[in-house]
C-alpha cells in the first residue's frame, strides 16, 4: 500500500499545499489502491479517473503558479456518495430505475467541493435511494467490510464508509435519514458526522424522505471530518430549507479539542440509550469511552429522554410515507428506466416501477402510501409527528442539563452479509441510536472508540441544533486520548484487503 493512503485529509493537503508531493501523484495513488482492492470491497459504483487526474493537474497548476489555494483540502482525493447529481459521471442512487442517469446539474455539494479544489474520485455504492442500513439493498450488489469482507459495513453510505476503511479515499460524502452516515462509520472504525438539518444544502440530493435527509461529511479523523464539514456546509437560496446561518465554527473546535481537556463540559449519558439489548461488547466500550471522558475532565450527567423508545416506529411511519411521495416522480416518462409494455402510460409506468425498484424499496412504498392513505392518515402518520414533537422536546430538556449527549452509535458491531437481508425489522433495529437525531433535525457525530469482538464500535456524540462546535470538540478530545492509549489510530488496526 502506497504510504500517501494512509495520510489524514489534513497531512496530504498540507503536502499539496508545501509541493513536497502533487496532487496529481495523491490522485493517482488512490486510483491505483481502488484498482488493487475494490473488487473486493466494491466500495464504488463508478471510478472517474481521467477526470480526477485532470482536477488534481489544475490544483498543481495553480499552486505553482503561486494562487494560493482553493481551500484548506485543494488537492485531496475524496469519494461521493451516488446520490448526489453530478454532471460528469452517471447517478443512479444504487437504483436500476436510474441505471446510467446523467443528470443535467451538479449538486450544491458537488458544487462545493469542486469550487474548493477537492478532486472527487467516483461515486460510492449505497443502498438504494438511501433505503437499508447495510449497503445489500443496493441494485449492483453489497459492500464488504474492510474489517472482514464476509460482513456488512453498514448502510446506506457502506460504500463511502467502506471506501475510506479500506485506504481507496481520506475523505467522502455521505447523507445520512436514520443513521446513514454514522451507523456505517461505526461498524468500519471511522468518523461520520450528521450536521443540523439545513446546515449543508439538499439541493441535488435524490431524496429519500425530506424533513430527514442531511448531507455531511465521512473522514478517518475527526479534524479532516471538520475541514470537509466548513467545505460544505452553509446558506442555499437553493434549498428551501437551507438554515440562513454561518456554518459553526468545527475547525477551531476540533483543534481545540485534540489538546485533551474537557473541563467544565457537561457530557449527558442518554438513560435510554445503551444497557439490555445491546451487545455486551459494544456496551462494555461504551462505558470504558465514559470513563475516559471523566478522565478528561468533563462531569457526566444523566439525562432521561423517555420518548426515544418510541423514535422508530414514528421513523417507519413518517419515511416511508415520504419515500412514497418523493418516489412518485420515477414514472418512466422524463428520465431513467423505461419498460414500453406496449401498451398506454398507465401499464408503461407500473412495469417499469416494477422493474426499476427493488423489494426494500417497493416495501417503503406500500407502507408510506397506506400511511397517507384516507382513513389512516391522522392515525399513523399525523400520529408519528406528534411523537417527533416530543423527542424534540426531550432533546431540549437534556440539552438544558449537558453540552453534547453521548451514546452507542449502534447496538452491534457489524453482521455477516446476509444476515439480516431478509429481515426487515431485525435490519431496521440497527438505527435504534441513530434515529432520535434526524427526527429532531440536531447534530450528531460517530467517532470509533476501539474494537468487540474483532471489530470496530462507535461512540455518538450529539449536539443541539448549530451546535456543532460542542460536539466536534468532545469527539477530537476522545479521539486524541483514545490514540494516546492505544498506541495509534484504530484504523491503522484494519487487515489489508486481499483478492
Amino acid at each position: 500500500m502506497d504510504e500517501l493512503t494512509r495520510l489524514t485529509a489534513a497531512e496530504l493537503a498540507e503536502r499539496i499545499r508545501t509541493r513536497e508531493v502533487s496532487a496529481v501523484e495523491v490522485t493517482r495513488a488512490h486510483l491505483d489502491r481502488i484498482a488493487a482492492v475494490d473488487d473486493t470491497v466494491h466500495a464504488f459504483l463508478h471510478v472517474a479517473g481521467e477526470s480526477a487526474l485532470e482536477s488534481a493537474s489544475l490544483v498543481d497548476a495553480s499552486l505553482d503558479a503561486g494562487t494560493a489555494p482553493a481551500s484548506p483540502l485543494a488537492g485531496v482525493p475524496l469519494a461521493l456518495k451516488d446520490v448526489f447529481t453530478t454532471t460528469d459521471m452517471p447517478t443512479t442512487a444504487g437504483s436500476r430505475i436510474l441505471e446510467g442517469w446523467r443528470p443535467p446539474y451538479d449538486a450544491t455539494v458537488t458544487s462545493r467541493l469542486r469550487a474548493a479544489g477537492i478532486t472527487i474520485l467516483g461515486k460510492t455504492n449505497m443502498d438504494e435511494f438511501a433505503m437499508g442500513s447495510s449497503t445489500e439493498y443496493s441494485a449492483y450488489g453489497p459492500t464488504r467490510n474492510p474489517w472482514d469482507t464476509a460482513r456488512v459495513p453498514g448502510g446506506s453510505g457502506g460504500g463511502s464508509a467502506a471506501s475510506l476503511a479500506a485506504f481507496e479515499a481520506p475523505l467522502a460524502i455521505g447523507t445520512d435519514t436514520g443513521g446513514s452516515i454514522r451507523q456505517p462509520a461505526a461498524f468500519t472504525g471511522t468518523v461520520g458526522v450528521k450536521p443540523t438539518y439545513g446546515g449543508v444544502s439538499r439541493y441535488g440530493l435524490i431524496a429519500c424522505a425530506s424533513s430527514l435527509d442531511q448531507a455531511g461529511p465521512c473522514a478517518r479523523t475527526v479534524l479532516d471530518a471538520a475541514l470537509l464539514h466548513e467545505v460544505i456546509g452553509g446558506y442555499d437560496p437553493m434549498d428551501s430549507t437551507s438554515i440562513d446561518a454561518p456554518v459553526p465554527s468545527v475547525v477551531e473546535a476540533a483543534r481545540s479539542g485534540a489538546t485533551g481537556d474537557l473541563t467544565g463540559v457537561r457530557v449527558g449519558v442518554v438513560r435510554e440509550m445503551g444497557g439490555e439489548g445491546y451487545q455486551p461488547g459494544v456496551q462494555a466500550s461504551y462505558e470504558a469511552a465514559l470513563r475516559r471522558l471523566e478522565k478528561l475532565g468533563a462531569e457526566l450527567v444523566e439525562v432521561s429522554c423517555p420518548h426515544f423508545q418510541y423514535g422508530m416506529a414514528a421513523y417507519y411511519l413518517i419515511l416511508p410515507s415520504e419515500v412514497s411521495s418523493n418516489l412518485a416522480r420515477f414514472d418512466a416518462m422524463r428520465y431513467g428506466l423505461r419498460v414500453d409494455s406496449g401498451a398506454g402510460a398507465e401499464e408503461v409506468m407500473a412495469a417499469t416501477r416494477e422493474a426499476g425498484f427493488g423489494p426494500e424499496v417497493k416495501r417503503r412504498i406500500i407502507l408510506g402510501t397506506y400511511a397517507l392513505s384516507a382513513g389512516y392518515y391522522d392515525a399513523y402518520y399525523g400520529q408519528a409527528q406528534k411523537v417527533r414533537t416530543l423527542i424534540a422536546r426531550d432533546f431540549a430538556a437534556a440539552y438544558a442539563k449537558a453540552d453534547v449527549l453521548v451514546s452507542p452509535t449502534t447496538p452491534t458491531t457489524a453482521f455477516p452479509i446476509g444476515e439480516k437481508v431478509d429481515d426487515p425489522l431485525a435490519m431496521y433495529l440497527n438505527d435504534l441510536a441513530t434515529i432520535p437525531t434526524n427526527l429532531a433535525g440536531t447534530a450528531g457525530i460517530s467517532v470509533p472508540t476501539g474494537l468487540a469482538d474483532g471489530l470496530p464500535v462507535g461512540l455518538q456524540v450529539m449536539a443541539p441544533a448549530l451546535g456543532e462546535a460542542a460536539m466536534y470538540r468532545v469527539a477530537a478530545a476522545y479521539e486524541a486520548a483514545r490514540d494516546a492509549e492505544d498506541g495509534g489510530p484504530l484504523i491503522h488496526r484494519v487487515p489489508e484487503v486481499t483478492a
